[in-house]
C-alpha cells in the first residue's frame, strides 16, 4: 500500500510538471521562472507581472535567508547583494535579506531562531551538524512536495528521486539537498610543516601523539608563540573518536559533544557510545596534559581571540577544521608565512577505517514553517541555484573587485586589499559544481594529496535515509545535551580537574539524564532502518 501511494504521488507530480511545461510555452525543459529562460517579471508593460509558470509576482516582497557566519563588516556584502537584488527584482519582483547567526554560541541561537515562530523564509540546514531532523520534528520547516515543482522547477527537475528521498521527514520533503557539490568536510589539525621539520618530524603526522610532540617543540623553542591559541568552544572529542576507534558518527545531535556512535562500518547498525569506553578517559587525560603543558592559554575557556588570525600572524602553531578550509588556508599561509608549508593531519588517517563520504544533506536549504511568502522564496532559491550570474555574485562577489578570471581561474584583482575588499556570503545551501570557478586561492595539490588519500579509505555514507525520531526520548535527549554543554567544554580544554573524576561525573550525569533510554531507542530505530534497507 505504501509503495502504491508513493507511485501515485510521483505520477501526479509528473503530470503537474508536464502541465506546467505546456503552460510555460517552450522553456527548454526548465519549466519555470529561473535562469535566462525566465519571463522578466519586472516588465512594466506586464501589469500583472505573471511569470511563465503562471505565478503572480505583482506584489513586491522581501525574502529572508538564514545563514551561519559572522556578518561581514566592510560593506562589500551589501554591495554584492544590491546587484543580486536588481536581478531578483527584475525576474520575480522580490528582494533577498540575509539573516546571520554568528558563530558565538551558534547552536543555541540557530535553534532558538527556528523555534521562535519568526516568519523566516529560507533556512540553511545540515542533517549531520545542524540538528535538521530534530528541527523538522519540532515543525520548523514547511512541506515542499507540492511547492517545488511549480515554484522551483529547475531545482526540482535537476535532483534525482533518490536524493529527494533522502530529503524527507515522515515521507514529506522538508529540505533541498546540496547534492551536486563536491567537497570534503572531514576534520583534522592544521600544523606548520616547517616547524614540524625543525622538531625532527619528517613524515606526515598520523596521530595525536605526533601533534603533542609538535606542540611541545613550539612551547620549548618559540617563546612568542602560543602552541595552539584555541578559543572557547573548540571541539576535538569527535576527532579523537575517529582517530582511536572504528566508530562512525551518527546523525543524532547531543549538543556540544557527540555521545552516540555506530560501532563500526561492519556493524553500522549497532549503537554504542565512546563516552563509556576507555577512549574517553584517554582523551580527557591527554587534554589535561596539554593544558598543564601550556599548549593553550590558561583562560582558554573564555578566550574569544581568532586563532586562525594568530596562525597567519605566526603567533599560533595549530588550527583545527575541515579539508575544504585547509585547501584555502594553505594558500593564505604561503603568503602570510612564506615557507610555512601548512599541513593537515586528518583524524581519519590514524586508523583509516571510518571515513565516510559526505552526506548530500550536510548542506542544504529548508523553507521556514511560518514563511509568509513560500512561493516567492522558492523562486528566489531556484534563481540562486540555477542562474549563473546570481550564483557567481553570491559565491564570489563582484568581478573586478573580489576577483578576476586569469587562465581560467579566479584570481585577486590588482590592488586587492583583504580588509577592504574581502567578501563572503556563507551560502552553503545549494552550491553546484556546474557553476564553480576554480580559484588560485585553493591549494593546487589538494587532489593528489589529501583527496587521493581519502579515496583509498573512504566508505559510502550509509545514514542518508536514517531519521532519528526523538519523540519517545525528547526529554532525555535534551537532558543529555545539557550535560555535554555544561561539563564538556572543561574536559575538552583540560580544565575539569582530575580526568578520571571528571569522566566519572560526566558518565554519571549522562546516566541520570536518561542515557540508557536514549541508547535503547536509538538501537530500536537503527534495527528498523536496517530492516528497511533489507540488510
Amino acid at each position: 500500500m505504501i509503495r502504491w501511494k508513493q507511485t501515485s504521488i510521483w505520477v501526479m507530480v509528473s503530470l503537474l510538471v508536464l502541465l506546467l511545461a505546456s503552460c510555460g510555452g517552450g522553456s527548454n525543459g526548465n519549466n519555470g521562472a529561473s535562469g535566462d529562460t525566465a519571463n522578466n517579471g519586472g516588465n512594466k508593460s506586464n501589469a500583472s507581472q505573471e511569470t511563465d509558470s503562471g505565478v503572480d509576482t505583482s506584489k513586491f516582497v522581501k525574502i529572508s535567508y538564514l545563514v551561519l557566519g559572522d556578518k561581514p563588516k566592510n560593506g562589500q556584502f551589501e554591495k554584492v547583494l544590491t546587484e543580486v537584488n536588481k536581478i531578483m527584482k527584475e525576474k520575480i519582483n522580490a528582494e533577498l535579506e540575509w539573516k546571520w547567526i554568528e558563530w558565538a554560541d551558534w547552536q543555541t541561537k540557530y535553534n532558538l531562531a527556528l523555534a521562535s515562530g519568526e516568519p523566516i523564509d529560507l533556512i540553511t540546514i545540515g542533517t549531520d551538524w545542524l540538528d535538521t531532523w530534530g528541527n523538522a520534528q519540532r515543525g520548523a520547516f514547511m512541506n515542499l512536495d507540492e511547492l517545488l515543482p511549480k515554484y522551483a522547477p529547475e531545482t526540482w527537475n535537476s535532483i534525482p528521486k533518490e536524493d529527494w528521498d533522502e530529503s524527507k521527514y515522515n515521507g514529506k520533503i522538508v529540505l533541498i539537498p546540496e547534492n551536486d557539490y563536491t567537497q570534503w568536510v572531514n576534520h583534522g589539525f592544521f600544523y606548520r610543516g616547517d616547524w614540524a621539520k625543525e622538531a625532527g618530524m619528517t613524515e606526515p603526522i598520523k596521530d595525536w601523539e605526533g601533534i603533542e610532540k609538535y606542540l611541545r617543540y613550539i612551547k620549548d623553542n618559540k617563546p612568542d608563540v602560543i602552541p595552539w591559541d584555541a578559543a572557547s568552544g573548540a571541539q576535538t572529542w569527535g576527532g579523537f573518536v575517529q582517530s582511536y576507534t572504528d566508530e562512525l558518527e551518527l546523525p543524532i545531535s547531543t549538543g556540544f559533544m557527540p555521545v552516540f556512535t555506530a560501532k563500526s562500518f561492519e556493524e553500522k547498525f549497532t549503537a554504542t557510545s565512546p563516552v563509556f569506553e576507555d577512549v574517553f578517559l584517554k582523551y580527557a587525560t591527554m587534554m589535561k596534559s596539554w593544558a598543564d603543558q601550556g599548549f593553550w592559554r590558561e583562560d582558554a575557556l573564555n578566550n574569544k581571540n581568532n586563532n586562525r588570525d594568530a596562525l597567519k600572524a605566526g603567533l599560533s602553531g595549530l588550527d583545527q577544521h575541515h579539508t575544504q578550509t585547509f585547501s584555502g588556508l594553505r594558500v593564505e599561509m604561503d603568503k602570510a608565512q612564506p615557507g610555512s608549508e601548512l599541513q593537515m593531519f586528518p583524524f581519519s588517517r590514524t586508523r583509516g577505517t571510518n571515513l565516510m563520504e559526505l552526506s548530500i544533506t550536510h548542506g542544504g536549504t529548508s523553507l521556514g514553517a511560518h514563511s509568509k511568502n513560500p512561493e516567492r522564496a522558492l523562486m528566489a532559491y531556484d534563481l540562486i541555484r540555477n542562474n549563473e550570474e546570481i550564483y557567481h555574485l553570491i559565491n564570489y562577489g563582484l568581478e573586478g573587485v573580489q576577483y578576476v578570471i586569469k587562465d581560467g581561474k579566479r584570481a585577486r584583482p590588482e590592488g586587492y586589499d583583504d580588509a577592504r575588499d574581502n567578501f563572503y556570503a556563507d551560502f552553503w545551501g545549494g552550491r553546484v559544481d556546474k557553476f564553480e570557478i576554480p580559484s588560485e586561492t585553493t591549494w593546487d595539490q589538494i587532489k593528489e594529496t589529501l583527496y587521493a588519500e581519502y579515496d583509498k579509505i573512504k566508505k559510502p555514507y550509509v545514514y542518508g535515509q536514517f531519521v532519528f525520531d526523538k519523540t519517545p526520548v525528547e526529554a532525555e535527549l535534551t537532558a543529555v545535551s545539557q550535560v555535554t554543554g555544561e561539563l564538556g567544554p572543561a574536559i575538552v580544554m583540560g580544565k575539569a580537574g582530575d580526568p578520571a573524576q571528571a569522566v566519572e561525573e560526566f558518565r554519571s550525569k549522562l546516566k541520570q539524564a536518561g542515557y540508557d533510554k536514549v541508547l535503547a531507542e536509538l538501537q530500536k530505530q537503527l534495527d528498523a532502518y536496517k530492516a528497511q534497507l533489507g540488510e
